[in-house]
């Protein structure tokens, strides 16, 4: 540097440096408040005058000391201006309510104290067991506002989890940290590189995580750490104070509802009075159940209908007989109508999601009612049932046959004979050891079909254990659909389950009686041999079982059958008492395996080996040929269909 420019940068006065002493100039600068290299200028210019090493070394101690004074001066400043900072930042945030305006609050104060590119916070998540990002101010990238931080990962992570705060000048060069994939892409979307993290506290426990980052390299000093720390102590109250004054607008919210509620309780018990008043009527002038559903209607400002069992959700509508309340489905109210453990049907609200506790017990009492009233009902209808019962035991023993007055007692019932009917028998499946209670599942069932003929201008009587039905085939129907509808609403009836057999269609039963009793021996073959196969509970017709069913169908010569193909087996058994026909079965449900057959019947192998040999003499060296074995077969299965023994 030149002595004329040096010159130029000596004060207008043009005195020398050490014309007040060596600290004078020094003064001056920290005075005016001087940039850091102003303070190298006295040393230059008494270099540049000539001055002696003695005066040079005081310019250089009293820079030393000046520097030093206005670092000190600075860091007051510095501190001065964080502590105001503070100040007006927990003066700002003891202003906000709620927490959708706490938080920019708190990231955009982060941002402006610090001087970083970008700030923002995260909270933790405790159902997940993570933090995610909350609040940004200054950020660009749309995956990094979305980004999700497991404990432990990234510098965020790492902070939530060990609730002590981390700095990195570099984060992609910083080991650390756990980094992932999805956050390092976000963080590079962004664009950072320098990221400090201070955790957010409430006692012992972090509740977010408080950050400043910037896009370049750059250190964050101790005072800038403790600063941020400070700042997120006065976050941490800030959030717990808006969610306390939000979980007290709740509690506020919560007792006017109360109160709300318990001013319309009075209306409600005015409501539930009518109610009683109004159904109370009904069954004191015979009201029916729909006149039932029609006032519950009206109290409950909605629509109410009864509903038969079979036309209502099973799912729903077993949930109310076990749990003897109302039950919600979809957008519907279900309340079962029982009696004595007996399913009669439902009552539905339809369209009232809505519903209290006092309308629910309104609906649950309405079907409460109607089970009386149906039970009444059932009580007048049983000599009607019986009546039906005993016309459809005249047709199935052919006593009356003048079709002028058989028509005249079904027409009484609202039963056409002229139609075309199928007989259907129908019997309980389970079997139980206490004959009190057989007989009274036999009467269910009869309950049971009495009004399903009842509601489908039909007959039904009690008859073999089980009970039979009369039913008219409807345009379109088929006796399949028939046979298992019929089964499928008769085991919902009685909770057990139900197997129906039935005949083909028959036509005008007043003219030919007799077609009504071959109609249900048909239907009983049809029942015993659903059984047989394994279909309990299921319903079906002579039709449904293919050639099989060409035997049971008819005036077909079973017992020959049985008898050419096996009989001198049958008879052998009887005579003698052995078990011959019993291994035969065995040994074709086995495979034809000795083996397999000794196992199924728990004998020695030697001893199903001689019988075989026994059937062998008696049916003929053939009789294990294939078109021999599907004949004995067949066989077998006609005997014990036939009911004339089994094996």
């Amino acid at each position: 540097m030149s002595r004329d420019h040096l010159s130029a940068e000596r004060p207008a006065s043009g005195a020398e440096p050490s014309a007040h002493g060596a600290d004078a100039p020094f003064l001056e600068l920290l005075a005016r408040g001087a940039a850091v290299d102003a303070y190298e200028r006295p040393v230059l210019l008494a270099r540049a005058a000539g001055a002696p090493a003695e005066r040079i070394a005081e310019l250089e101690h009293a820079k030393l000391l000046a520097l030093r004074v206005r670092s000190e001066l600075e860091g007051r400043r510095r501190r001065e201006a964080e502590l105001s900072a503070l100040f007006e930042t927990a003066h700002d945030l003891a202003g906000l309510r709620d927490l959708d305006a706490v938080l920019p609050a708190i990231v955009q104060r982060a941002r402006s104290l610090l001087g970083t590119d970008v700030a923002y916070l995260s909270l933790n998540d405790p159902a997940r067991g993570d933090t995610y990002m909350r609040v940004t101010e200054g950020s660009v990238a749309a995956r990094f506002q979305q980004l999700r931080l497991g404990m432990g990962e990234g510098l965020g992570g790492l902070v939530a989890q060990t609730a002590r705060p981390y700095v990195t000048d570099d984060y992609f060069r910083d080991g650390r940290f756990q980094h992932t994939s999805a956050i390092d892409a976000g963080v590079r979307d962004e664009g950072l590189v320098a990221i400090l993290g201070v955790p957010l506290m409430l006692g012992p426990h972090v509740i977010g995580v408080l950050f400043a980052a910037d896009r370049r390299a750059r250190v964050f000093e101790r005072e800038q750490i403790a600063l941020l720390g400070s700042f997120a102590a006065l976050a941490a109250a800030a959030i717990d104070t808006a969610n306390l004054l939000t979980e007290t607008r709740s509690a506020l919210a919560d007792l006017e509802r109360a109160n709300e509620i318990i001013q319309d309780r009075s209306g409600v018990i005015e409501r539930a009075s009518d109610v009683h008043d109004r159904l109370a009527e009904l069954v004191l002038r015979g009201g029916g159940v729909h006149d039932v559903a029609a006032a519950v209607s009206q109290v409950l400002d909605g629509t109410v209908e009864f509903t038969e069992s079979a036309d209502t959700p099973a799912r729903a509508l077993e949930a109310s007989r076990a749990e003897g309340h109302a039950v919600r489905h979809g957008t519907d109210w279900i309340a079962a109508v029982t009696a004595g453990g007996e399913l009669l049907g439902a009552l539905v609200l339809h369209g009232h999601p809505g519903l209290d506790p006092v309308d629910q017990r309104t609906l649950e009492r309405a079907a409460m009612v109607t089970s009386l009233l149906l039970l009444a009902r059932r009580s007048a209808a049983e000599a009607e049932q019986r009546v039906r019962g005993e016309l459809l035991d005249d047709l199935l023993d052919a006593r009356d046959r003048d079709p002028r007055l058989l028509r005249d007692r079904a027409s009484r019932l609202h039963a056409d004979l002229d139609a075309t009917h199928v007989v259907l028998a129908a019997r309980l499946d389970g079997t139980t050891a206490d004959a009190d209670q057989e007989a009274a599942a036999r009467r269910r069932l009869w309950s049971a079909a009495s009004h399903l003929a009842a509601t489908r201008q039909g007959l039904a009587a009690a008859r073999d254990g089980g009970t039979v039905l009369l039913l008219p085939l409807a345009s379109g129907d088929t006796v399949t659909d028939l046979a298992r509808r019929t089964a499928r609403q008769l085991g919902t009836a009685v909770h057990e389950a139900v197997t129906v057999g039935a005949s083909a269609p028959v036509d005008d039963l007043a003219a030919h009686p007799d077609a009504v009793a071959a109609a249900y021996a048909e239907g009983r073959r049809c029942l015993d041999a659903l059984r047989l196969l394994g279909r309990s509970g299921d319903g079906a017709a002579a039709d449904d079982f293919g050639f099989l069913g060409l035997l049971l169908a008819g005036d077909r010569d079973i017992a020959g059958f049985v008898d050419r193909t096996v009989g001198q087996v049958v008879d052998y058994d009887e005579r003698r008492g052995t078990e011959l026909l019993h291994t035969l079965d065995a040994y074709f449900a086995c495979g034809m395996s000795p083996a397999r057959t000794k196992d199924a019947l728990h004998v020695h192998v030697n001893t199903v080996a001689q019988r075989l040999e026994r059937v062998g003499r008696l049916l003929g060296d053939d009789w294990q040929g294939s078109a021999r074995a599907l004949e004995i077969q067949l066989a077998l299965r006609l005997h014990r269909l036939s009911g004339a023994g089994r094996p």
